[in-house]
């Protein structure tokens, strides 16, 4: 089992040294933690698979430090993929495109597509920055839990999540909790038009107003990309929508909604940023508390709240 590590120099020197002996490390992004190996790395890979035990055929996302380093990665950009680079990364969005030899099927889960994202924050940059000092081109990361449960959003969750599953060699760098909470918006960028396959902080509106082109948002089965699955971000609680807590049920809302009788408030954001933040929290709390039923009444309109209803929609449908 590994242990937490302040996010020092010397500590994420060593974090990037342990990614090229072949070691996972867990560490912050702005939103949720990933789980990381070195993507040239077959064995470490297998080892991410391994430890959330993740179907091999479902693709990784690869963690560059700049948009300079794209090309090692994707061939065939848009001129649209290169927009939204300059304008959204670093930052939560993940780009899907045609790939090169480098990114190989154990990597891919076998499409001859590749998703990367720029991660926009300080603890991961400055890994991604000395992990490719040493001879890094990335870092390939999932987040950091057992596939299809709840994502972590501190080092806390990742313990509690994977930390048995994880080798002494293995490290956790703890950043603190995630700014945004919730994973990342994926687009398709490997046709003439982009498509959005996640929803998350980069918005439709803003991919809208950056590109100017129509966006919508996919249901396309044939390509496959975290989070996709009917059922995923899953608590133990079941999970329902809407207000109709009875006593002892969980309940989370914005703050200007009042608590059904004898429920148990769990989350009581202000707007819809903070519900993002708290949301898998929330969760995790619902489990740690023994809650069994979770009800949540979500934000309304575009945007962040459409991320927020995707993750709750897809956690309600737990078999």
């Amino acid at each position: 089992m590994s242990s937490l590590y302040k996010c020092t120099s010397k500590n994420i020197e060593n974090a990037a040294t342990a990614l090229k002996n072949g070691y996972l490390v867990s560490f912050p992004t702005e939103t949720v933690y990933g789980l990381g190996a070195d993507p040239l790395n077959k064995k470490a890979i297998s080892n991410i698979y391994r430890v959330k035990s993740r179907p091999t055929d479902h693709p990784l996302i690869v963690h560059i430090s700049s948009s300079q380093n794209l090309e090692k990665w994707a061939q065939n950009i848009p001129n649209y993929a290169f927009l939204l680079a300059e304008n959204f990364w670093p930052g939560p969005m993940t780009l899907i495109l045609q790939r090169t030899n480098l990114a190989k099927n154990y990597i891919t889960g076998g499409q001859d597509k590749v998703g990367i994202r720029v991660p926009n924050q300080k603890t991961a940059l400055y890994l991604l920055t000395k992990f490719e000092l040493i001879g890094g081109l990335g870092i390939a990361a999932p987040s950091a839990n057992k596939f299809g449960a709840v994502s972590a959003t501190s080092a806390e969750d990742v313990l509690d999540e994977i930390g048995d599953r994880l080798s002494l060699n293995d490290i956790v760098l703890n950043g603190g909790k995630c700014k945004v909470g919730l994973e990342s918006t994926i687009i398709d960028c490997t046709r003439n038009t982009p498509s959005v396959l996640r929803p998350g902080a980069i918005t439709i509106e803003m991919i809208e107003k950056i590109t100017g082109i129509p966006i919508r948002l996919s249901s396309n089965k044939k390509i496959k990309v975290s989070g996709k699955f009917e059922s995923h971000y899953s608590p133990k609680a079941k999970i329902f929508i809407g207000e109709n807590a009875k006593p002892g049920d969980g309940f989370m809302a914005l703050r200007t909604h009042p608590t059904p009788n004898g429920a148990i408030r769990l989350a009581r954001p202000k707007d819809v940023d903070e519900f993002a933040r708290q949301l898998y929290k929330s969760f995790r709390d619902a489990d740690k508390r023994k809650i069994k039923n979770l009800f949540i009444l979500m934000p309304e309109g575009t945007g962040l709240a459409a991320a927020v209803k995707d993750r709750v929609l897809k956690a309600s449908k737990k078999t």
